[in-house]
This record gives C-alpha cells, sequence and structure tokens, in this order.
C-alpha cells in the first residue's frame, strides 16, 4: 500500500513538470553538434557523424587551456564557457562554491533536468566534514536560462544537435571548472551527477583523470532511451517518433550514451558510486541495469545502492537519507571496492 501511494505521488510531481513541455518537431542542426560539420539534410547523415563523435577521444575535450577570465566573490564563481551559443546568459558559467576550509578534496555537482534550486543541505553537510562543494550551473539552468522560458528546453529537446552541443558544453564547462579547481589547490576531485547530470558527471569521469571519484544517482547508459521511454520526456518523445525511430536516435545520440565509454569509467583509478531507483518512471530500471552490466563487462565495480523509491521520491525520507549516507561513505572511502546494495 505504502509503495502504491509513493508511485502516485510520484506521478503527481511529474505533472507539476509538464508546465511548458510542448511537442515540436523534430530538428537535426548538424553544425550545433559537431564543430565544423556542414548542413546535414537526412537523420543518415547526421548519425555518419555522431558515429565519428564516437570514435573520436577529441570530441569532449576542452578546446584551450586557458583560466583567464575566472572571477571569484561572496562564495561564487564564474568563468566564460568555451562553447558560444546564440542566449548570451549561457555563455557563463556560474557555480556555488561551499567551502571547508580544506585544500583536500573538491565535489563538483552536476544537477537534474529543470533543477529549480541547488543542493544546500547536501553542500552545507559535506563542507562541514572537509569537502569543498562547487554546485555548478548546467547550460540553460539557472543563471544561465534562456530569458522567457519556463525549463531548460534547449537542453534536452527534439532538436538533435542542440542536445549535443548542450550536453557537449556541461562537459567542457565542468572540465574547465576541475582544471581550475587542480590549479588551485584542492588535491582530489569527485563529481556528483543526479539524473541528467549523472550523463554529464559520467562523460566527465570517463574522460578526465583528475577525477577520482564519481556518484552518479539515477542513471543510465542511453540517454535515447531514457528520453523515449522516461516519463519526464514524454513530449521531446511525441515530437521525435514521427520523423525518427529509436534506433536512429541511439546512434544520433551515441556521444552521449555512457555505455560507450563503459572501458573509460573501467579505469582503475576511478572509483564508482551509483543510485537507482527500482520503481523509477524517468529513468527505467532496466536501463540502469543494462548499464550496470555493460560496466561490469568492461571490469568495473562500482558500489551500488537500490532503493524501492521512484524518480521523484528519492528526495523524501528515508531514502535521501540512505542515499546521502552512501554517497558520504563512498567519498571519504580510501579506495576501490565492489558492493551491491537494495532494495530498501
Amino acid at each position: 500500500m505504502y509503495h502504491s501511494w509513493l508511485d502516485r505521488w510520484d506521478e503527481r510531481r511529474a505533472r507539476r513538470g509538464e508546465e511548458g513541455k510542448k511537442v515540436a518537431g523534430l530538428v537535426l542542426d548538424a553544425d550545433r553538434a559537431f564543430p565544423g560539420a556542414s548542413e546535414t539534410a537526412s537523420i543518415q547523415e547526421f548519425c555518419l557523424l555522431a558515429d565519428q563523435a564516437v570514435a573520436d577521444p577529441a570530441f569532449f575535450d576542452e578546446p584551450s587551456d586557458s583560466d583567464e577570465g575566472f572571477e571569484r566573490k561572496d562564495g561564487w564563481l564564474k568563468f566564460p564557457s568555451d562553447i558560444a551559443t546564440d542566449i548570451a546568459a549561457n555563455n557563463v558559467v556560474w557555480a556555488k562554491v561551499t567551502e571547508s576550509g580544506s585544500f583536500d578534496h573538491a565535489l563538483v555537482i552536476f544537477h537534474h533536468w529543470n533543477a529549480s534550486a541547488r543542493n544546500r543541505q547536501i553542500a552545507n553537510f559535506l563542507s562541514r566534514r572537509g569537502i569543498t562543494v562547487v554546485e555548478i550551473a548546467m547550460p540553460y539552468h539557472f543563471e544561465r536560462s534562456r530569458p522567457g522560458s519556463v525549463h531548460a528546453d534547449y537542453m534536452l529537446s527534439p532538436n538533435l544537435g542542440r542536445t549535443i552541443q548542450s550536453i557537449r558544453q556541461a562537459v567542457l564547462d565542468g572540465r574547465k571548472l576541475i582544471r581550475w579547481l587542480k590549479s588551485d589547490g584542492y588535491r582530489e576531485i569527485s563529481v556528483l551527477g543526479m539524473s541528467l547530470g549523472s550523463w554529464v558527471a559520467g562523460l566527465i569521469a570517463a574522460r578526465d583523470p583528475a577525477v577520482s571519484k564519481a556518484s552518479l544517482f539515477l542513471t543510465a547508459g542511453s540517454l535515447a532511451d531514457m528520453v523515449w521511454t522516461g516519463r519526464a520526456t514524454r513530449s521531446i518523445r511525441d515530437s521525435l517518433e514521427p520523423e525518427v525511430e529509436l534506433t536512429d536516435l541511439r546512434r544520433a545520440w551515441g556521444p552521449l550514451n555512457l555505455e560507450n565509454y563503459a572501458n573509460n569509467l573501467a579505469r582503475p583509478d576511478l572509483d564508482l558510486h551509483i543510485v537507482l531507483a527500482k520503481r523509477d518512471k524517468v529513468v527505467l530500471p532496466a536501463l540502469s541495469e543494462r548499464f550496470m552490466l555493460r560496466l561490469e563487462d568492461a571490469g568495473a565495480r562500482p558500489t551500488i545502492l537500490e532503493l524501492s523509491c521512484g524518480h521523484y521520491s528519492l528526495a523524501m525520507p528515508p531514502y535521501i537519507l540512505l542515499a546521502g549516507l552512501s554517497l558520504k561513505r563512498f567519498l571519504f572511502s580510501a579506495g576501490k571496492s565492489a558492493l551491491r546494495s537494495g532494495p530498501v
């Protein structure tokens, strides 16, 4: 009976998030996704470019190593993004810094899609225990929002090219921030990603050797499958389905599929921590399980916590407390481990 109530609560919460999500048409915009690409006229041409990006080890590398433009004041850090978009506010990256008084460890947090607030409780909890927390704004969120928008429709949408550009921008912004933190003296860098933010954190961890620990909440491998099957992205599927099949969308968004980087995530100097919701209707458990198997096949041994809640009800007690304690143990652990617990 309790789980039925929990499912209904998640559904009510999902409905509140549907404001402003409208059905639109498929847009390719390959020149946004792939720098230097010429205009493409078909999904097949787009998929060929995506295949090349998956095979390109430099696709998520920073275009420069300049630290110019970083400004730090009153607990905030801002700097220019290395990707210029047609939304001026989106081209400046903002991050909230909660200091710990130590340079031993910094955690960079990547929030979920359409986040309305940063994670002050997590930041305060960890900072009091010696970890500096840096909460970055992903593209088209918070201070970077598109004027007049009611949700971050430019970050994840039926515009295939803009979606790749936005997530690639989030990865490059995160890597630039991590490089600055290392230059500022932080010895250990961890990343935490939530839902869509877990794709960003995972891509960064797969590519950036400066990251020693990655915690992924409510995650899976294939972003295409998540969008196609998830409760929060019905309007995107409704926009795409008349014009593109799921098999093509998987190829088109191949550069964003964490399964394609499982070998990188299994590198010996990276610890992985994953929190999953067994009743998730946004990131379906079957997709998460497929990703876990892909990681296992690659040799990764993540610490996995499975909780008997939904995507949104993870934020409720006791689930958020269990997830928080698991995160704390992971961040303060000494090295690689393999543990799977749940459901709780």
